[in-house]
């Protein structure tokens, strides 16, 4: 009996040796077909690369010309760059901080580098989203060189198989100089040469330590972190560079000395009359998205309205020059679009030539109670009216107990009086009914994006918003009810005239709320003009708006709309410092009523309307969280 079990050992071994050689087999094979596959992408990727490469040139385009509406020229960009220098001629703290933030392995990698590719793919799989990149300074060098800066598989390919031609058609040193000769580096500047200059008023081979990690520390944000802009924020990207650079061993503390640490103030333009640059700078930061920057003269054309612009700018700063000064009130910005998104103008502060901090897109201020209508209008969705009953009352329960303006309370009321006289009880109150989930759910629909906190005080608009937020966010409901875009190009075209980008009429817009909530919403907010907190913004024709004051008057807000035209203005203090006796009502108020009565003539009701028997209705009808819940009458929630 024994041998047969010798024989069934034998032949199980044989099954596993079979096995194992037929595995290898099929792995090989699969091996080879992948290789070939793989192959067949590089020759198809690659087919045009000879033709891409012949145009090769380090030089910087000549120029960029933003036009508004009309044709004429807002800005050129071009002038603010420095010569053509190489690494040799920079300070080793300035390259190497560079290297640190963008590519440590760049002189040991061969134009790709995969430990830096799967270190990025691991950060992003472990935050649950895209944090990081794994490009390296060739490839990014490719990618201004020869490609757009679309986000498809193509282009990563392409730019991936330039980089090892660059690799070898260049040494390391010349793919560096020419990368930090190129770069763009905020206020239309190119290269560290001419941001050297513009930020510190020195050549690149001048500047310290300090000066070297903000220069570096704007290639991942030039707006933000430009010391123009905010100079605190600018030192605080600055500590992350210095970190990184004594990480890789680029510097010791002993490097740190206060003669190294300590940066030139920086060097401010001082023409006058360049409040439009906060626009065309805002245009030229977000070229990368639609046509990267190819290398070649560009003339952008923009919806700017240079009248509305110019009216809208003079308004403001004679409002502030001649307010008192015991009101401390020192800046202000205003945003103007059209219902269909398109940006007609934009003040982003007193002073460009004091400072470049966009205050419409940059900041990030507490509405007060013009955050208010969002709350209303989630209240609509939800089956109340305008004449729904409320309570406003001192709240006795609970944490929160927010008070109304000069501690004046109306008891029942109706949901279009609480709005009218902006009541924070009687508004909180509706919050609580509804869930601050609900209201958050609403303000996401109409265009907000910044964080918004989950508590009761968002009810009176605690959180920071942009002010382009909420101009998109009134935009809708002054469309009746259609998601929109903010946008301000219209055409790119070359030097030659060839079009390289041109924004294309919606064929339809997708409906987020429904226009019997947006046109209930429209008439609640005509009232706080005709009787409400806004009178002093009453217009000759119908118009909505809200006031809006954040906590100890340090922000002052007014935003509102017609058919034609929506605008929002802010006054305050870049400091925080609260102002005096300045409300959304007053000063802030008078400035959109002028604003509105000189622009609105101007501009022509937009047309909108939606398919609703497609996906895009299907989508308006889900997310306009309409019910039947109808509840008339919530005066009796008290806590």
């Amino acid at each position: 009996m024994a041998k047969p079990k010798k024989k069934k050992r034998n032949s199980k071994k044989k099954q596993k040796t079979s096995f194992f050689w037929s595995f290898c087999r099929w792995v090989l094979i699969l091996g080879l077909w992948a290789g070939i596959f793989l192959g067949c992408v590089l020759l198809w990727f690659g087919k045009d690369l000879p033709d891409i490469t012949k145009s090769a040139t380090f030089e910087r385009r000549s120029s960029i010309i933003v036009k508004a509406s009309n044709g004429s020229i807002l800005a050129r960009y071009g002038e603010s760059k420095g010569g053509n220098i190489h690494v040799s001629e920079l300070p080793d703290h300035l390259i190497n901080a560079v290297l640190a933030t963008e590519d440590r392995r760049f002189y040991t990698h061969f134009g790709i580098d995969p430990l830096g590719i799967s270190r990025a793919m691991l950060v992003n799989i472990s935050k649950g989203r895209f944090v990081q990149g794994g490009s390296t300074i060739t490839q990014q060098l490719a990618k201004n060189l020869f490609l757009t800066h679309e986000r498809k598989l193509a282009r990563k390919i392409q730019e991936a198989l330039l980089a090892l031609w660059l690799e070898k058609e260049l040494s390391k040193d010349e793919i560096l100089s020419a990368y930090m000769n190129r770069v763009y580096l905020g206020s239309g500047t190119y290269g560290f040469e001419a941001a050297a200059k513009l930020y510190f008023g020195k050549p690149a081979k001048d500047v310290n330590l300090r000066e070297a990690a903000i220069l570096a520390g704007l290639l991942k944000a030039p707006s933000r972190y430009s010391p123009h802009n905010n100079l605190l924020l600018a030192k605080k990207r600055s500590d992350i560079v210095l970190v990184a650079m004594k990480d890789a061993g680029y510097i010791t503390d002993a490097d740190m000395t206060s003669g190294n640490m300590t940066p030139s103030l920086p060097h401010r333009k001082s023409k006058a009359g360049q409040n439009v640059r906060y626009f065309t700078d805002w245009i030229i930061d977000g070229l990368d998205d639609l046509v990267g920057r190819p290398d070649m003269d560009l003339v952008i054309e923009t919806t700017m309205d240079t009248h509305i612009q110019t009216h809208a700018q003079s308004t403001i700063k004679n409002a502030i020059d001649s307010a008192d000064e015991a009101s401390y009130v020192s800046q202000g910005a205003a945003i103007i679009m059209r219902p269909d998104g398109a940006i007609i103008s934009m003040i982003g502060g007193y002073s460009y030539a004091q400072s470049q901090f966009n205050r419409t897109t940059q900041a990030r201020r507490p509405p007060g109670s013009a955050f208010k209508p969002i709350v209303y209008l989630t209240a609509l969705e939800n089956g109340w009216s305008a004449n729904s009953k409320v309570l406003d009352a001192p709240i006795t329960k609970g944490e929160y107990r927010p008070k109304n303006f000069a501690n004046k309370y109306y008891g029942q009321t109706t949901l279009s009086m609480a709005l009218t006289k902006s009541m924070n009880t009687a508004s909180v109150r509706i919050a609580k009914d509804l869930g601050m989930g609900a209201i958050i759910k609403t303000a996401k629909r109409l265009g907000i994006i910044s964080k918004l906190e989950r508590d009761l005080s968002l009810t009176l608009g605690s959180s920071g918003i942009s002010m382009l937020e909420m101009g998109t966010a009134y935009s809708v409901l002054a469309n009746g009810g259609y998601r929109v875009f903010p946008y301000a190009i219209t055409r790119i075209t070359n030097g030659e005239g060839r079009i390289l980008y041109e924004r294309k009429k919606p064929k339809s817009y997708q409906s987020v709320i429904r226009k019997k909530h947006a046109r209930e919403i429209s008439k609640m907010m005509e009232n706080v003009i005709n009787e409400g907190t806004g009178r002093a913004a009453k217009l000759p024709f119908p118009a909505s708006g809200k006031t809006g004051t954040s906590q100890n008057s340090r922000d002052a807000w007014f935003a509102g709309y017609t058919d034609k035209m929506v605008a929002v203005i802010w006054l305050g203090n870049d400091d925080n410092s609260p102002m005096r006796n300045v409300t959304g009502g007053n000063i802030p108020a008078r400035i959109w009523r002028d604003i509105m009565l000189y622009g609105n003539s101007k501009q022509k009701p937009e047309v909108f309307h939606n398919d609703d028997s497609g996906i895009t209705g299907l989508l308006g009808r889900l997310l306009s969280n309409d019910n039947n819940n109808v509840k008339n009458d919530y005066s009796r929630v008290n806590d």
